[in-house]
């Protein structure tokens, strides 16, 4: 399995919980210094962001049977042209852009399914169903090595510029009271 983005909260969300059900997990990031404590959630093997980021051909050599992908735009086509016949790969951020510079070919020749990822209309069912798999497959060590400080509202701005530096990795918890 591979992970983009994965040193933000997402993705090592994702490897935490892949890992813990027993997948290899590949972390994508641009990041080295990260790759310890990627490792310490699951992360089996790297590789670096950039090897996805540029244009390439719409099927390209199969490499992941499914990925969380949480980048987008580049990165999302080349990770549909990668994946391997009848794999899946889950769509939940933007962080490169909405856009998807992708052909069909992925989806009509090896059968790869694109599935979004939805937080604000699943259905209750199903965000019950997700809270009981993270419940049961995240360890207490998963939630504070992922998590990356405690703010209040105050410093939420200058968080913010931090996080888009890339200098935050994992969760950054904002409480509000």
């Amino acid at each position: 399995m591979l992970v983009t983005g994965a040193a933000g909260g997402v993705g090592s969300y994702a490897i935490a919980l892949l890992s813990s059900l027993g997948f290899s997990v590949t972390a994508s990031t641009g990041r080295a210094e990260t790759h310890d404590y990627l490792r310490q959630l699951g992360a089996s093997d790297f590789i670096d962001r950039h090897e996805l980021s540029e244009a390439g051909k719409p099927l390209q050599a199969e490499r992941w049977t499914g990925a969380v992908d949480s980048v987008g735009s580049t990165t999302l086509a080349n990770v549909l042209a990668q994946t391997t016949y009848g794999g899946a790969v889950t769509a939940c951020g933007l962080a490169a852009g909405a856009d998807l510079p992708a052909t069909v070919i992925p989806h009509i020749l090896r059968s790869v399914a694109l599935i979004g990822v939805d937080s604000v209309m699943a259905p209750m069912k199903r965000r019950e169903a997700a809270w009981r798999l993270l419940q049961t497959q995240l360890t207490p060590e998963h939630i504070e090595l992922a998590t990356e400080a405690e703010v209040g509202l105050a410093e939420l701005p200058e968080v913010a510029e931090a996080i888009l530096a890339g200098k935050v990795r994992g969760r950054v918890v904002v409480k509000v009271s």
